[in-house]
């Protein structure tokens, strides 16, 4: 499963340990961080020799798919989102492309993805905790977002005080923010590794009801097959915003682009433009 954001991903694991996991796989990836050539894009965009990238000329994205509607394949199998097109932007103003790293969110929320130059950048629907801080610097938030209850239709559920009264089975996905937050309100779910996983565990009876960010229960509500037979019972405001994720002391001039291409893209209505594109309504609409 906040500006916007997805509660997904959640417990810890070791940031140093995954660190290890991951140094022989990024050492041989020929990946390391470096600047390229300095040089000034037309328009005054910043370029891509004044931020240090792991993969000089391109800005490496570590994400976690699928994640519709903010990172998933399309038919044609080319990764497209609503965080796609906002680390595009970025992108842009660096004078580069986007190259996108799927890998699993587990490794990303801790830091690891970062701290081991797997990538520059981490946008998959994450949002900012203070746990999360101890490990990864954020950029400026970028979504708010809120959890929902899908559930299979006919429960007669409306809350999450009914899930208990009627014992219904419930669902969250895997090191995410909606899995902690029913955590906290006393059931121990079944964890599913990812959100289309978690669906078909819905799909399949495995539960009744299962937690996940709203824009993605949204999304799903679009697919005829999904509405037949499914329901969103309620919302969960839980206060959480999205950030992009940076290896923590982050590089301060790819941290400052970032952040200026986020205020630019919402003053001049860009930002409303990508958001209209995958959620079908303005900022602040979404329900």
């Amino acid at each position: 499963m906040a500006l916007w954001s997805k509660s997904r991903r959640g417990h810890t694991i070791s940031a140093l340990a995954l660190a290890a996991a991951l140094g022989l796989s990024a050492c041989g990836s020929g990946s390391g961080s470096g600047d390229t050539a300095a040089t000034t894009s037309p328009g005054g965009a910043t370029a891509a020799g004044e931020a240090k990238l792991v993969n000089p000329g391109k800005l490496t994205t570590c994400t976690n798919i699928p994640y519709e509607p903010f990172q998933f394949k399309d038919a044609s199998g080319k990764i497209v989102g609503f965080d796609v097109d906002i680390v595009d932007l970025v992108a842009k103003k660096l004078g580069v492309e986007q190259q996108i790293v799927d890998i699993d969110f587990a490794v990303i929320k801790s830091g690891a993805a970062m701290a081991t130059n797997k990538c520059d950048v981490a946008a998959a629907g994450m949002t900012i905790t203070d746990e999360r801080k101890q490990n990864i610097t954020f950029s400026d938030p970028y979504f708010d977002a809120t959890q929902a209850l899908l559930a299979k239709k006919g429960t007669g559920a409306t809350s999450l005080e009914d899930i208990k009264a009627k014992n219904l089975k419930l669902g969250a996905q895997a090191s995410t923010t909606g899995l902690d937050y029913v955590k906290k309100q006393g059931f121990n779910p079944t964890e599913y590794a990812d959100s289309a996983k978690e669906l078909l565990a819905l799909q399949a009876g495995q539960a009744d009801v299962i937690v996940q960010d709203l824009p993605v229960v949204l999304t799903w509500l679009k697919k005829p097959e999904i509405a037949e037979k499914f329901e969103m019972i309620a919302s969960l405001d839980t206060g959480e915003q999205y950030g992009i994720g940076l290896k923590k002391n982050a590089d301060p001039v790819l941290l400052k682009t970032i952040n200026e291409t986020l205020s630019a893209a919402k003053s001049d209505g860009t930002y409303e433009q990508v958001f209209v594109k995958w959620f079908g309504k303005k900022p602040g609409e979404l329900s």
